[in-house]
């Protein structure tokens, strides 16, 4: 499934050589789209307030579990329509700064399927996947 191609820096939209909308396609779109379900506060997708990570109530200002942390992400990722199974690994996880990566898969076709691997930063500055 094609999705809008958002700059990885701003991650606002990004126009194609012609002027209009650049679209991405799998498999960038499925990390993408994987990506922005990471980055959606809970309640903040206004026609569906039950998508997105606790991050106010769960993680900001408090020391979440590394396990809690992973279940959640892992949750997010799911919500993407053709992920069918995602995993999430954590490369470092301090009082005030977190990474990892989330890997994905996702389905092809009814019977194939192929992975994608989400990494992310989350410190003082911000939350930043790639």
């Amino acid at each position: 499934m094609d999705t809008l191609l958002l700059d990885r820096t701003t991650w606002d939209l990004v126009l194609d050589s012609a002027g209009n909308i650049a679209v991405a396609s799998p498999p960038y779109a499925v990390a993408q789209d994987v990506a922005s379900a990471i980055r959606l506060f809970a309640g903040e997708l206004w026609f569906n307030t039950a998508k997105g990570v606790p991050y106010f109530d769960e993680f900001l200002g408090k020391f979440p579990t590394a396990e809690l942390l992973k279940s959640k992400f892992v949750k997010a990722a799911l919500t993407v329509p053709t992920v069918t199974a995602a995993v999430c690994y954590l490369t470092s996880l301090t009082e005030r700064s977190l990474s990892g990566q989330v890997q994905v898969t996702y389905s092809t076709t009814a019977t194939t399927s192929a992975q994608a691997v989400i990494s992310f930063v989350g410190d003082s500055t911000g939350f930043t996947t790639a």
